[in-house]
């Protein structure tokens, strides 16, 4: 398991190298520096700020698919998500959501099985939002760019196929329970037990979908959610005075989050800036040290306090540092 773990991490890395390696071939180190520097600070903070309104819709789309399996307040799972969005900057493996999951668990008594089934339909909507942000930015950019047109392509079929079928496992549970069942007929009795078990968990945790006001407030809260985050993207872009609409922060966010399929360091390092960089040049004409220089300004305004806030409310469910790289252990002693 451990060499696992470190060939995960080896892997993860090397591919963040190499993507820091693009975004940086051939470019000036001085000259994205220089560029760095002309950024309006007041924007930056600006931009930050309005990113926690995105962690708080967030955390309402959660709300929605949790409750038809039990009601927790706003105020409990803003602190659950700002803890995750940290344990996925920091640390592989997506540690943020194992921890979020089972603080869930631990304060909520919601099992496991069900809060892992409704993470894996959020972010399953994510990707379907992501692509029709880069459909609808396409309406009104004129860009040709290999990197948007491939990281679509690969995307597009993977979430549109699962959101459907979240959607038909919800509308025929009996789908899913005929399947486990099948399957676990000629196995051992333990054994066969655990996967229905699992079977039931994933049909409750889809109670969400079964409601037409809880999927309709998820759907909803997904655009509204990244829409802000877009926004975040356009106001950085003010505070380095790119004259860019806001159709361009939108195709940047819908490439960027497709991107994150590529397993990189946490926090999508290379990967993110590489991919950002890319796209502002080719959308906006700008050179390539400013759209660098962009890249990796916006990634520290929508890392850096959300990473910070999130260790915050880690430390006041009293957890410490060791919670993050126990994580994935801790998910699996409360499931």
């Amino acid at each position: 398991m451990k060499r696992r773990r470190f060939l995960t991490v080896a892997l993860g890395t090397g591919i963040s190298g190499f993507f820091l390696w693009l975004a940086f071939r051939e470019l000036q180190p001085a000259q994205v520096w220089e560029n760095i520097q002309q950024a309006q600070v007041g924007w930056l903070g600006i931009g930050a700020l309005v990113y926690f309104a995105a962690v708080t819709v967030i955390a309402l789309r959660w709300q929605f698919l949790l409750r038809a399996i039990h009601h927790v307040p706003l105020n409990k799972l803003t602190p659950l998500v700002a803890i995750g969005y940290m344990g996925n900057n920091v640390y592989p493996f997506r540690a943020g959501e194992a921890l979020r999951i089972f603080l869930l668990y631990r304060n909520h008594h919601i099992p496991i099985g069900r809060a892992t089934t409704t993470v894996a339909v959020e972010r399953t909507f994510d990707g379907v939002v992501m692509v029709s942000f880069i459909l609808f930015s396409l309406l009104w950019i004129d860009i040709q760019s290999e990197t948007v047109e491939t990281i679509t392509y690969i995307a597009a079929p993977i979430f549109l196929s699962a959101v459907l079928i979240f959607l038909a496992l919800a509308a025929r549970p009996q789908i899913l329970r005929k399947l486990a069942y099948a399957i676990a007929r000629p196995l051992p009795e333990k054994l066969g037990g655990i996967i229905t078990g699992i079977a039931d968990e994933i049909h409750e945790g889809l109670a969400g979908l079964r409601s037409p006001l809880h999927l309709s407030g998820a759907v909803i809260s997904s655009y509204i959610t990244w829409a802000i985050e877009a926004s975040v993207y356009w106001i950085v872009m003010q505070a380095f005075g790119f004259d860019a609409p806001y159709t361009v922060a939108l195709l940047v966010v819908g490439t960027v989050n497709l991107a994150g399929l590529i397993p990189a360091s946490p926090g999508q390092v290379g990967v993110y800036e590489a991919v950002v960089s890319a796209v502002m040049a080719a959308a906006t004409g700008i050179s390539r040290e400013s759209a660098l220089a962009y890249a990796l300004v916006v990634h520290v305004v929508i890392w850096l306090p959300v990473t910070l806030v999130g260790f915050y409310f880690l430390i006041r469910q009293g957890l410490g540092w060791s919670a993050i790289t126990r994580a994935k252990e801790l998910e699996a002693q409360a499931g």
